[in-house]
């Protein structure tokens, strides 16, 4: 069997412990908890958690969760805050009726990445004031508060969180909130939220819209940029799921490779077109493959799973997950020897190239935008190639693995130095 290929553990950012905290800003300088926000959508949330126990702070924390009325109207109201959308839709229930009403408590699923569960499951509906009111009243005992949240509809929450309460909390900010990134203490961002300031991306946008697209201004000290998304998929993680998962992948024929097909996207539409090209790829590369392992996102159409279960599902060497739990991303993360990926995913991609595995990439051609950048960073890193049907699959290379999530974590303990405070989880 060949050996499992992990990246090496990144050193501890807090150094090693065993300081008594008055030496260290005194009981005041300990951050011991922390509150994670999310939006509802698990590849923004699984950021937040990323970076939560990338901190130490797994078992100390609390989940929030900013929570809007889905479905029917309430799909025609998302470009509103998040305020002003609930009491127009309270306003509209009230006119309407008690059928509206029912419908506002219902919250629907929401899509997932290849990740499975992993958004914000047991939470709380999100209260700035009692948020505030805990980091005040607990703060000479407890010491400053911790806060990350990830997505556009949490930027009120914290920037609100952070103006009433700057001496007591701590406020992380996670993907690119367009503008006064001075109502947070931290942002971390892609590099590519930056593409409307680069030439490239000046020259696709009308002069007299330049003033409409943000950000406007490039990144200051306080912007973390990573390359891609942060996510839970470290050493560790790694290595609980080639053991979890040992028994039903150890077995299989080597090479395994892993072919995660998503969807099509605001910034990488494609068709049907494309999946018949990746499955008529996949057939030229099977020679060279011992298994192949594939599995969807919640938002691949259902026509594109169909073509891709029509003309691989029957070869013996092939295995389609069927959506049913337990779901395998994790331990075809830790045993796959090489993956295939559809372009429209950050997180799909950043958590494939955090292995150091070889990744080929499907459908960089037709994305557009700040994705374009994105995938140009990959391959002149060396962490992406295209899929072309021409490889040999057994012929391995590899690269420094993309560490987003660590390196995010140390400009978050050097932010809070900074401060005169240090996580104590």
């Amino acid at each position: 069997m060949k050996p499992i290929r992990l990246p090496e553990p990144p050193a501890s950012p807090r150094g090693m412990g065993g300081v008594p905290d008055i030496f260290e800003g005194g009981v005041h300088g300990a951050i011991r908890r922390a509150v994670v926000i999310g939006n509802g959508f698990p590849a923004s949330e699984n950021q937040s958690i990323g970076l939560i126990q990338a901190l130490g702070f797994s078992d100390k924390h609390t989940r929030y969760r900013v929570t809007r009325p889905r479905g029917g109207i309430n799909e025609w109201l998302h470009w509103l805050p998040v305020s002003l959308h609930k009491k127009l839709y309270y306003i509209i229930c009230q006119i309407c009726g008690i059928l509206f009403r029912r419908r506002a408590r219902q919250l629907g699923t929401l899509p997932m990445e290849n990740g499975g569960n992993v958004g914000l499951s047991s939470i709380l509906e999100v209260d700035v004031k009692s948020i505030v009111r805990m980091a005040r009243e607990t703060f000479e005992k407890d010491g400053p508060l911790l806060v990350i949240a990830s997505g556009r509809d949490t930027i009120s929450i914290t920037s609100s969180i952070k103006r009433l309460a700057s001496d007591n909390v701590f406020v992380v900010q996670i993907q690119h909130p367009r503008s006064r990134l001075d109502r947070f203490d931290l942002v971390i961002t892609p590099k590519h939220d930056y593409y409307s300031l680069t030439p490239q991306g000046k020259q696709q946008v009308p002069r007299f819209l330049h003033k409409w697209i943000t950000p406007h201004e490039p990144p200051d000290k306080h912007v973390v940029l990573t390359v891609g998304a942060l996510h839970q998929v470290d050493f560790a993680a790694l290595r609980v799921a080639a053991a979890t998962w040992h028994e039903e992948f150890a077995p299989l024929p080597k090479p395994l490779l892993v072919v995660n097909i998503g969807g099509p996207t605001r910034y990488c539409r494609y068709g049907a077109d494309l999946v018949k090209q990746l499955t008529a790829s996949l057939h030229n590369v099977l020679g060279s493959c011992g298994s192949v392992r594939i599995s969807f996102s919640r938002r691949t159409p259902e026509k594109h799973s169909k073509i891709v279960v029509k003309e691989l599902g029957l070869d013996p060497k092939v295995h389609i997950w069927n959506g049913e739990e337990p779901n395998p991303h994790m331990g075809h993360l830790a045993w796959a020897d090489v993956f295939v990926i559809t372009a429209d995913s950050v997180s799909m991609l950043s958590e494939a190239c955090s292995t150091g595995k070889p990744v080929y990439v499907v459908g960089a051609e037709r994305c557009t935008w700040k994705f374009t950048d994105f995938h140009k960073t990959l391959r002149e890193r060396g962490l992406t190639r295209p899929f072309t049907g021409l490889e040999d699959m057994s012929e391995s290379w590899s690269y420094p693995p993309l560490n987003d999530t660590a390196v995010a974590a140390s400009r978050v303990n050097e932010a809070l130095a900074e401060r005169g405070w240090k996580i104590k989880a």
